[in-house]
């Protein structure tokens, strides 16, 4: 089968030949449609990641949408989003004509459902419906503010946050490009980001027109630090990342102030149920327009273009590749 095959751990897959699945009963065997390229499948080609070293060559891919042709507890035929792991597992990926997946990482998929869209809003659109709904234990009428908001997880949040009724969204982001994304995607306000934490923190101020309920933080450092000052009388600061860094400064006395709670999250910490729930319910909004994460697809053949241009961040967007 054609496939993207990593051979060396630091540089980008290169798109050839592979040897097809082998028949392994445990597994379903999924044609795949769509194959995104998620920042993790990066991170664990490092070999540098927590998850340890993957064995080489393998095809990266840690998510995708196919059909099922084979499996124990599906039909053939079946559309489904799937998790592979690959490269947090000795296992391959989604980046590949055909996919082996495990049976409890097969979600079906409703049939208006585009495979471009489910495969865009993914894992990440499940990271953004259950910071705000399991760990944020968001209400109905509370204002919310993402971090991030031009990211992926940052566009599913804005779109989560008004499905689940919040009363205001507002986004940081950190340029004009960035901003269209997360107002597209719902964010009322967007405030642009600044490294200086105490303009940040007034001009949050002026956005939210006060505090602020609920943030969903992919991003930690300077941002997160303004967000924690912002936060009303029991708010929540739900962390799912660190992409401007692994620490983040917090007053003690405004935490205890206000009785508010720092919150960490993450996809590795969910049951298949609760992905499966979320799953279903972020591919739904999605496709009836309510939720959306900006994506570009691209056909697997041109997978280094796709994963030079993932690593320098010039895109903004999810790179969907399709076999």
């Amino acid at each position: 089968m054609k496939a993207a095959v990593l051979t060396t751990l630091g540089q980008a897959p290169v798109y050839g030949d592979h040897p097809d699945p082998a028949d392994s009963a445990p597994q379903a065997l999924v044609r795949v449609a769509a194959a995104p390229l998620v920042p993790l499948d990066l991170l664990c080609a490092t070999g540098t990641s927590y998850f340890g070293r993957p064995p080489v060559p393998y095809v990266p891919g840690d998510q995708g949408v196919g059909v099922v042709e084979r499996s124990s507890t599906l039909p053939e035929g079946t559309r489904v989003f799937f998790v592979t792991a690959a490269g947090r597992v000795p296992r391959d990926g989604s980046m590949a004509e055909w996919a082996l997946v495990p049976e409890e990482d097969l979600v079906p998929l409703a049939p208006d459902v585009p495979d471009g869209l489910a495969a865009a809003v993914g894992l990440s659109g499940v990271a953004a419906w259950m910071s705000l709904t399991w760990r944020a234990q968001l209400e109905p009428g509370e204002r919310v503010l993402v971090l991030g908001g031009g990211g992926a997880v940052g566009q599913a949040a804005a779109g989560a946050a008004r499905v689940l009724g919040a009363s205001r969204v507002v986004a940081v982001c950190r340029d004009e490009a960035a901003a269209q994304r997360a107002r597209r995607a719902g964010a009322e306000e967007v405030v642009l980001l600044t490294e200086d934490v105490d303009a940040l923190t007034a001009a949050l101020t002026e956005a939210l027109g006060g505090t602020v309920d609920v943030v969903v933080d992919p991003v930690f450092g300077p941002a997160a630090t303004a967000a924690s000052r912002v936060m009303a009388p029991c708010g929540r600061l739900v962390n799912l990342g660190g992409m401007a860094g692994d620490t983040s400064e917090f007053s003690s006395a405004v935490l205890r102030g206000r009785t508010a709670a720092v919150l960490g999250y993450t996809n590795a910490g969910i049951t298949p149920e609760q992905r499966r729930e979320a799953l279903t319910a972020v591919t739904t909004h999605a496709a009836a327009g309510r939720l959306t994460v900006a994506s570009e697809q691209l056909p697997l053949s041109d997978v280094a273009e796709a994963w030079r241009r993932q690593a320098t961040g010039s895109a903004g967007v999810r790179f969907v590749l399709v076999p």
